[in-house]
């Protein structure tokens, strides 16, 4: 297992101050975030966005993340995968193997609307496998459909494409719906991404990720899902997201050392000196 950050735990900051201090802090790899990446493209060339990512010798093995795919209609569901297929032609280019894709299902569930977000995940799969991208599904505590782990995992199953994973959220696994035994659905194939935050005396039913503080610093119970990760073999990145405005004005140079840090304790790892 390996330790990332995301740029989305520094929202306030440019993509630039991003990736040079947590280069400084020695992070050694960072999940992308969508926003910042449009946001510098906005102003600059693809070969310029290569060129401050290569400068910067972080990994960058995942962007994160796309929302409105599973059961949007009309002009917002053209829209929403429109802006997919573009995200995917960038990670290609950028050389990023995965994209975080949202279960952001609001409706209320009945058969057609598992029948809509199935047709949906199929057609996920089948834009990353064109574009070379694999896809993880990051199911939602507070989604009306796929808010818990197995749920997820049996969405994907039925897609039954090495191109849609999962993406293991732990905020979403401790407030939403999930049980500690469908850890065991995961495994080293279908487990594409993880993200870590935790929760200090914040009830879950009213927890946002505006809560999120750094893993250890919590309530979560981690030995359970660590211990699953390492049965399984996991190979993949643990990235810190901590979606707190709180931390947001802290520079990411002071973020990255004490984030990366608390990641690599949580993994068992030593401190990179």
């Amino acid at each position: 297992m390996k330790a990332a950050i995301s740029l989305a735990c520094s929202m306030q900051a440019p993509l630039e101050q991003d990736l040079k201090d947590y280069q400084a802090a020695r992070c050694g790899a960072v999940e992308l975030y969508f926003g910042k990446l449009e946001q510098y493209l906005a102003t600059h060339s693809l070969d310029a966005l290569r060129h401050l990512l290569a400068a910067s010798e972080l990994e960058t093995p995942v962007a994160a993340f796309q929302g409105g795919l599973l059961d949007s209609e009309g002009e917002a569901r053209r829209e929403a995968w429109q802006l997919f297929e573009r995200r995917l032609e960038l990670c290609r280019a950028l050389g990023v193997g995965t994209v975080v894709v949202a279960g952001d299902v609001q409706r209320p569930v009945d058969a057609a609307l598992v029948a809509r977000v199935q047709d949906s995940l199929a057609q996920v799969a089948e834009l990353a496998e064109r574009h070379e991208v694999r896809a993880a599904l990051e199911f939602q505590g507070r989604a009306t459909l796929a808010n818990n782990l197995c749920s997820a995992l049996a969405l994907v199953q039925a897609v039954g494409s090495d191109w849609l994973g999962l993406c293991l959220d732990v905020f979403h696994y401790y407030t939403g719906p999930s049980k500690a035994e469908d850890l065991a659905g995961l495994t080293r194939e279908n487990l594409l991404h993880v993200q870590v935050c935790d929760l200090a005396g914040t009830p879950r039913e009213l927890a946002s990720p505006s809560d999120a503080v750094l893993p250890g610093d919590g309530d979560f119970q981690w030995s359970v899902i660590i211990e699953r990760l390492k049965e399984i073999g996991y190979e993949g990145y643990v990235s810190l997201e901590v979606l707190n405005p709180r931390m947001w004005g802290v520079p990411p140079l002071q973020l990255g050392e004490i984030g990366i840090t608390a990641v690599r304790r949580l993994l068992g790892q030593a401190s990179m000196e």
